[in-house]
């Protein structure tokens, strides 16, 4: 009788939440950004396969087998560096810009080893393109991520070259083949990721080129001794090819930096410190209409760049978005305190909604701004979340004074975004508690780090970082790091002694 037995609602509530958990699943595969993705990753293999089996597509119809071998040896690489992808830098999944560039590259340089060695029957080929996968993926990516694409770019590229033959149809030995090409090719596109994790010189990607091709010639020649000991010349010739090779494709990428940070849509270092210049047009600009904005945007950037130097991000993204985070205030400097110079505030005339308006419209005002100076992304996102949505507390206060029924904080709010980066976080913080600090009759260490801490859990408080991943621990650092930093500026000075005259 077990067919008509009761189910209890217990285990149908179980049951249901499973099919609406199943069903969730089969949605986010048949997500548009996934299927998108897919149908990139077959474009690569569709376009890849023939690239590397070239060689046994040109041949009679006996080598078919070995085509269809090799093809399979493709599509398993392929899916395992999709499932690479997938686990360390899934917004490529939804990124389809930088997918195509990512497909563009390996495409293109596979393309390049392949027929490059096929033209000079040499493997520097394979080993330059390498190396410049290893470049190009480390000042794009994380080092993770450059180190482990590298490596499967390492394994296409030896599928690429095949087995070398000289006149005699033997295997020359004094090519570098197979597990020698791989780890010879390894070595140099690994120590590019390791030393390249930023770009603040314009020396950098030639001392990283150097020391790949040191390392690189290092490689080749052992394994040329040990495969003809006896042959010195030859092995040392070979592995100065590959050494020679290495270190000019540092010397290349030096010149198509900029069209790499354009392709793959990235600032480097060196992207920041030209903006962090005083003569780039909108910090010139901020100068000479809103001196007292430039000063305290300058003050913010020193206060942020050692905050998140203490916490391992980058301090000179912080410094540089800094300066930028304020250019709204441009178009209406005498609004803001720190340009009032003194005077009577032109506030004193408005309602409270009519100042939280002009106020709150400096953000919206300097994203356009950043828009038409063109403006890196990367230091636009400290321009729109450098208020969040915090309250206008002054002007929410004088409203509620001079209004009978109290009103809505959301309309004394600014509009947001919330800060989605540590970086950003650590500007927002800085720039509200500068200012804190700055009202202080008294500015002594003592008062300036009650300061910090009151102003800092009031932002956690307010959930202001909730979309930046910002630990307790890390937000701890932050506070002593600006607490000693503000204390430095804001020192204690011996008075000067007056004239006689002047104490008469």
């Amino acid at each position: 009788m077990w067919l008509f037995r009761k189910t209890s609602p217990r285990r149908s509530q179980v049951r249901k939440s499973i099919s609406a958990e199943r069903f969730g699943q089969i949605r986010r595969l048949a997500d548009t950004d996934v299927i998108i993705s897919l149908l990139l990753w077959l474009l690569f293999v569709i376009v890849c396969i023939p690239i590397l089996s070239f060689e046994s597509i040109q041949k009679a119809s006996a080598d078919f087998l070995d085509a269809v071998l090799l093809s399979v040896i493709i599509v398993l690489i392929c899916i395992a560096a999709a499932f690479y992808i997938h686990h360390y830098q899934k917004r490529i999944i939804k990124n389809h810009g930088r997918a195509l560039a990512l497909i563009g590259l390996f495409i293109f340089l596979l393309a390049t080893a392949k027929f490059g060695v096929l033209s000079t029957e040499h493997t520097a080929w394979a080993t330059g393109t390498a190396v410049t996968a290893a470049i190009i993926l480390a000042i794009a990516y994380n080092q993770r991520f450059a180190i482990g694409m590298s490596l499967f770019y390492c394994l296409f590229a030896c599928l690429a070259v095949g087995p070398m033959t000289n006149a005699a149809g033997q295997i020359d030995g004094y090519q570098l083949t197979n597990i020698q090409l791989l780890l010879t090719m390894s070595a140099g596109a690994v120590t590019c990721c390791f030393f390249l994790r930023e770009i603040r010189t314009r020396m950098k990607l030639l001392e990283v080129g150097t020391l790949a091709a040191l390392l690189v010639g290092l490689t080749a020649s052992a394994f040329g001794f040990l495969a003809h000991p006896s042959d010195t010349k030859a092995a040392l010739i070979n592995a100065g090819v590959h050494a020679g090779v290495s270190l000019g494709v540092g010397v290349l990428i030096q010149g198509l930096l900029p069209l790499i940070e354009k392709v793959f849509r990235i600032t480097t270092s060196m992207t920041l410190l030209d903006y962090s210049d005083a003569n780039q047009p909108l910090l010139k600009k901020l100068a000479m209409e809103a001196p007292g904005t430039f000063s305290h945007s300058l003050l913010i950037g020193s206060i942020a760049e050692a905050a998140a130097e203490a916490i391992e991000r980058n301090g000179l993204l912080c410094r540089v978005g800094a300066y930028y985070h304020d250019i709204g205030k441009i178009n209406k400097p005498s609004y803001f305190v720190e340009n009032q110079m003194g005077l009577t505030s032109r506030h004193s005339e408005l309602s409270p909604t009519m100042s939280q308006l002009i106020i709150v419209g400096h953000v919206k005002d300097g994203i356009e701004m950043a828009k038409e100076y063109g403006l890196p992304t990367v230091l636009r996102q400290f321009i729109e979340t450098h208020h969040g949505t915090t309250l206008v507390e002054p002007f929410y206060n004088e409203a509620k004074k001079k209004q009978e029924a109290p009103p809505s904080e959301s309309e004394f709010r600014y509009a947001g975004p919330k800060p989605r980066t540590k970086e950003a976080a650590i500007v927002m913080l800085a720039d509200t508690i500068e200012g804190a600090v700055r009202s202080l009759p008294e500015a002594t260490p003592t008062k300036i780090e009650a300061v910090v801490h009151n102003m800092a859990m009031k932002r956690l408080q307010d959930g202001q970082f909730d979309e930046c991943d910002l630990s307790l621990r890390e937000l701890s650092q932050i506070e002593t790091s600006m607490s000693k930093t503000l204390a430095a500026h804001y020192h204690g000075r011996i008075p000067y002694p007056k004239a006689e005259a002047e104490q008469k």
